[in-house]
């Protein structure tokens, strides 16, 4: 694995702006841990969910728990936030990034963090995941986060054998793109199979001609500014020429 590219930027800075995020990301996600426990006892009680309708081995039920989880908990949240405007304003907090890298995984409004939580709830009901299960995702889910995003490039054959079933950073950052259609691709979180199931997967050749950003959010005084970061989703929504939603 090498670089991806060669970043000038403040990295201290950055880091200290996308930390900020991943540290509220984490405190709602603790915040609902609770409710998460409780949700899994009630659907493991009452046996509501996939992995109850059928007696599969454990094997069975761990593969199948972590699919749903990631297709409802993860692509299907991810894709509806591109789709619903006042939802994308949310996210738009997460593709501002000028400089992505590890510490971008996590860079999501606490509103985003509150939606992906609530399909992660609907995941557990749908699955029947038992608390375990959802730790189990939950872990990789960051780990993925923050591999698909670090400034790495895999070879291009390895990677290509890899996002058949995974999420690979070359992959992924085909979606971090400041410009239609890109942006609106390769939504997978952990398994790329979903992006090919349903008709949302990216290729490009040239991984290095992707230009990190957002174009309604091109400006890094903008983009670098907590304040205005924080204040995106109550605003109007921003629309140059081709941007999302402009038409």
């Amino acid at each position: 694995m090498i670089p991806l590219y060669s970043f000038r930027y403040k990295k201290i800075n950055h880091a200290f702006l996308n930390i900020f995020f991943t540290t509220t990301t984490a405190i709602i996600g603790f915040g609902f841990a609770f409710l998460l426990l409780k949700s899994t006892l009630y659907v493991g009680g009452e046996q509501i969910g996939i992995i109850h309708i059928f007696n599969l081995p454990i094997w069975a039920d761990v593969i199948i728990s972590l699919l749903l989880l990631d297709l409802i908990g993860a692509y299907l949240v991810h894709f509806i936030q591109h789709k619903v405007p006042w939802m994308w304003k949310f996210h738009l907090v997460h593709h501002s990034d000028m400089n992505v890298d590890v510490t971008t995984g996590l860079r999501h409004h606490p509103g985003e963090t509150v939606f992906r939580i609530i399909f992660t709830f609907i995941g557990v009901f749908v699955s029947g995941a038992s608390i375990g299960m959802v730790m189990l995702y939950q872990s990789l889910s960051v780990l993925f986060a923050h591999i698909t995003h670090a400034n790495i490039s895999i070879p291009k054959k390895i990677d290509a054998i890899l996002s058949y079933v995974l999420v690979t950073p070359n992959m992924h950052k085909i979606h971090h793109h400041y410009e239609m259609p890109l942006t609106d691709s390769n939504y997978g979180n952990i398994f790329s199979i979903w992006d090919r199931l349903f008709n949302t997967f990216s290729f490009i050749n040239k991984q290095k001609s992707v230009v990190y950003g957002i174009d309604t959010y091109m400006d890094k005084s903008e983009t670098n500014n907590l304040g205005t970061l924080l204040s995106i989703p109550f605003k109007k929504l921003k629309k140059v020429n081709n941007s999302k939603f402009s038409k």
